[in-house]
């Protein structure tokens, strides 16, 4: 037993005086990542203190931490969840544009990229990306005033197309369902090009002798996309993919209120939750309500994240987050 005992204590002190090594070795690394473990400390997780407020009576001569716990505690998730059949509607929207968004995002931006892969000419192809990213710093609010000039029902150019061809007008701004449309050409066209960057940026990084010993072979340009590019691609969209999962219960209020100006007749199909927080409680000044579905969103978020990065680690185990 002393023996044994003596064996621990030695190997204990071997461990010490390795740790120790170690910081000294890597003491200079250490004392440049502190400013940015500072910086995280200070600015991501200090303030999820005011998770309080989520569970408080919040009045504003109080503030957070003085505000009256709330009674009873979950009284501000229950504004949301009392008209069951709307807090359903609206996680339903959300999941559901973030999802189209980003299948048929993903879809254009791949392709993009590799057309503009298959390009030789240098000029052309910056010529072309910036063009294409140009969209993705137009504000949403102009993108609405851009949409209204073409859908408009009275003077819209749609609609004058249509009657210049005999055909009724269409008030695009009293059909709900036609938004669901609308709002997926619309993101699309403004995040595609740069979502291609990067995914063009992948592509550049691929060794130019499989496409050659490819060749060599007798494929064609379908096949070594087939058979190269989407195979070495693909851990990049998987990626992506998981990134995009933990935000899939959030919707782009910008993009709804640009763009539909809260048209309360297209709710039907626009009204995700943010949007219903936004009219619902921001507005009225009920920010513990407001915060109270933010949490619902990132918990939620959090489990589908970790959901989706096993999910694919069973297939692609280089491609997991985590």
């Amino acid at each position: 037993m002393k023996k044994e005992k003596r064996i621990v204590r030695r190997k204990s002190g071997q461990k010490g005086k390795n740790r120790l090594a170690s910081l000294r070795q890597d003491g200079p690394l250490y004392i440049l990542a502190l400013p940015g473990v500072i910086s995280l400390l200070l600015f991501s997780y200090f303030p999820m203190t005011g998770i309080l407020l989520v569970f408080k009576d919040y009045n504003f001569r109080g503030g957070i931490y003085g505000s009256p716990w709330a009674e009873p505690i979950l009284k501000n998730f229950q504004f949301f969840f009392h008209n069951i059949s709307t807090a359903m509607r609206a996680t339903g929207l959300t999941v559901m544009y973030n999802l189209l968004f980003f299948a048929i995002g993903t879809i254009v931006a791949v392709t993009l990229a590799i057309m503009l892969n298959e390009i030789e000419n240098k000029p052309f192809i910056k010529v072309s990306q910036s063009i294409m990213f140009l969209p993705y710093f137009i504000s949403w609010m102009v993108v609405g005033a851009i949409l209204f000039a073409l859908l408009n029902s009275e003077s819209g150019l749609i609609n004058q197309a249509l009657l210049s061809f005999g055909k009724e007008p269409y008030d695009f701004y009293a059909h709900p369902k036609a938004w669901i449309l609308i709002l997926v050409i619309v993101n699309v066209w403004q995040s595609s090009g740069y979502s291609s960057i990067i995914y063009y940026g992948v592509l550049t990084g691929i060794d130019s002798s499989l496409y050659e010993a490819a060749k060599v072979d007798g494929a064609t340009k379908w096949q070594c996309i087939r058979k190269i590019t989407l195979p070495l691609i693909k851990p990049t969209i998987i990626i992506l993919f998981l990134l995009s999962v933990g935000n899939i219960l959030k919707g782009n209020l910008n993009m709804i209120v640009g763009v539909t100006n809260l048209n309360p007749v297209l709710f039907p199909t626009t009204d995700l939750i943010d949007v219903f927080v936004y009219r619902s409680g921001v507005r009225n000044g009920e920010m513990a309500f407001a915060s109270a579905i933010a949490l619902y969103q990132s918990i939620f978020g959090f489990i589908f994240v970790v959901a989706a990065n096993k999910i694919s680690g069973k297939f692609d185990k280089d491609s997991t987050l985590f």
